[in-house]
């Protein structure tokens, strides 16, 4: 029988924290759906909608009759001279510099979506 290096060991367990932080981080909710159902109403909007499609409400959330997810991600990691504004039109937040609006600036991390 082969051993587990201890390498071997940490990269496991690496992957698997990247993998919860990562969930752990998505904005979504479920919602109930009763057999025999064929339409559901959105909660934020009250717009009715046919089970098995798919839309986006005025809070920006990819939605079904089973449930909705935040339809962007949050910036965490970008450079301290930039700063970071949710656009609520396009659901996506953009990040530029904070004496200057039209340079963008890169984005190392976020989360969600």
């Amino acid at each position: 029988m082969e051993r587990i290096s201890k390498e071997e060991k940490y990269l496991a367990l690496a992957v698997l924290l990247c993998a919860l932080v990562s969930l752990s981080n998505a904005y979504c909710f479920p919602k109930a759906m009763k057999p025999g159902m064929t339409h559901c109403q959105d909660d934020v909007d009250q717009t009715w909608h046919a089970v098995g499609s798919r839309w986006r409400n005025s809070r920006c959330m990819d939605c079904s009759c089973s449930g909705c997810c935040s339809a962007y991600s949050t910036p965490t990691n970008f450079p301290d001279d930039c700063v970071s504004v949710f656009d609520s039109h396009a659901c996506e937040y953009i990040v530029h510099k904070k004496d200057d609006p039209s340079v963008l600036c890169p984005i190392y991390g976020s989360v969600g979506k």
